[in-house]
Order: structure tokens, then C-alpha cells, then sequence
């Protein structure tokens, strides 16, 4: 599946404003969707207010680096790609970005080019990852997302728009521990109070939904998120 540019929604942490302001211009008449920050704690900011497709920062800002930006952004639950750039050229560099959640890196100076092919290659594959299966196994309930019913022994339940969103986001990370601030932004939008409080509340109601087989569980991990076992 292919995704246009013009979808694509660039948070550029970057303190150099005249650099800024030159990629996002030409980012932007390339017809990428832009919002430029100047320091880590604006776009740390920006991240927890709006959703981007990829993040664009350099590691070496004021207020609060990018490194210490995308450890925040991974221990929040932030899913998004990230796109270093960076003047450094050591290994050890490059080594501390991917293991602080990095996804790549691209060294300054670099091609405009090269950034728009690494930005594409980014934003297409977390389109890849998020636009999956819609039919779960789950141990002798059959799940289907798109049509939000649920069956078991030939019963068919339909659940809500809102539950089989729950469900589905789970299904495609089952046995993994789910950050309830990311699927809260992912389903809801945002990752309010009001909204954690709605989840608990949908997960109960999933829990209810999917008794009747004991070897599917939905696992609180308090202070977390959630774990589907099955």
C-alpha cells in the first residue's frame, strides 16, 4: 500500500531555524504536512497534542536533546518512526540513537533528496504495520474487526465501534504489554484522565464479552497497560 505525500504528517525538531525553515518550506511544496519545533520539550509538546507520521530530530537542542526526547516518547508509548539527524559520525552515536528507539539516521550534511526517500520509507512502513489483519483466532472465539462481531460455537455477538477498536488494537499485539497511553491515542485520539477511565471501562466489557472461554485473558499490568494472552 502506497501513501501520498500529502498524508504525511512531519513533526522537524530542529534548533538551526535557518535549516528549519529550508526543510520545512521545501518539505512542505513537496506537499508534506509540517510542524516545526525548536527544542526537544516543544516538540515533546506538539507530540502529545497532535499525531504525526513521522519525527524528524536532530539530537544536539536546547531545553531537552533528541535522544532524551524519543526515550520519553518510547517510555510514553509513542509508536512513531523516528529520523535522526545528526552532525556526529561516531559509532557509538548511532549506536546510543537506535537503542534509545531510533528507527535511522541521516548525517548532516545531507541531500534533500535523501531525506524525503527516508521520510517516505518511514511513514510507508508504519502505514504496513497498522493496516493488517482484521480476523482473530482467539482460542475458540473467531473475531472479526472490520465487521466488529464475535463468535463463539456458532453465537455471534456485535460489539461497538469502540470495543472491537479496543479488541483489534490488542489482537495485533497479543502477548506483548500494550501502554494504555498509546492506545488511548490511538483509539481515542488523545490520552486524557477521562479517557483512561473510558478504557478501563471497555476493557471490563471485553473481559465480560470473552468469559466464557478461560484461555483468553485481558491482563491489567498496573501503572502499564494491558497484555492479551490466548
Amino acid at each position: 500500500m502506497t501513501q501520498s505525500d500529502d498524508s504525511i504528517r512531519v513533526l522537524l525538531a530542529e534548533d538551526e531555524r535557518m535549516l528549519a525553515e529550508i526543510l520545512a518550506d521545501t518539505l512542505g511544496d513537496r506537499g508534506f504536512d509540517v510542524t516545526v519545533a525548536y527544542d526537544g520539550r516543544e516538540a515533546l509538546a506538539a507530540l502529545q497534542r497532535e499525531r504525526y507520521d513521522v519525527l524528524v530530530t536532530d539530537i544536539m537542542m536546547p531545553q531537552m536533546d533528541g535522544y532524551t526526547l524519543v526515550g520519553r516518547l518510547r517510555a510514553e508509548g509513542y509508536d512513531l518512526p523516528v529520523l535522526f539527524l545528526t552532525a556526529r559520525s561516531a559509532t557509538e552515536d548511532v549506536v546510543r540513537g537506535f537503542e534509545t528507539g531510533g528507527n535511522d539516521f541521516l548525517r548532516k550534511p545531507f541531500a534533500i533528496e535523501e531525506l524525503i526517500v527516508r521520510v517516505k520509507a518511514l511513514a510507508g512502513r508504519r502505514r504496513e504495520q497498522h493496516a493488517v489483519e482484521t480476523l482473530f483466532a482467539l482460542g475458540r472465539y473467531e473475531f472479526d474487526a472490520e465487521r466488529r462481531t464475535l463468535r463463539l460455537d456458532g453465537r455471534e455477538i456485535v460489539l461497538s465501534g469502540r470495543e472491537a477498536e479496543v479488541l483489534a488494537y490488542l489482537c495485533r499485539r497479543r502477548g506483548e504489554t500494550v501502554a494504555a497511553q498509546a492506545l488511548l491515542r490511538e483509539v481515542w485520539g488523545d490520552d486524557s484522565f477521562f479517557n483512561l477511565r473510558s478504557l478501563n471501562v471497555f476493557v471490563s466489557r471485553l473481559r465480560r464479552r470473552l468469559q466464557e472461554d478461560p484461555s483468553v485473558e485481558i491482563v491489567s499490568l498496573r501503572g502499564v497497560g494491558y497484555k492479551l494472552r490466548c
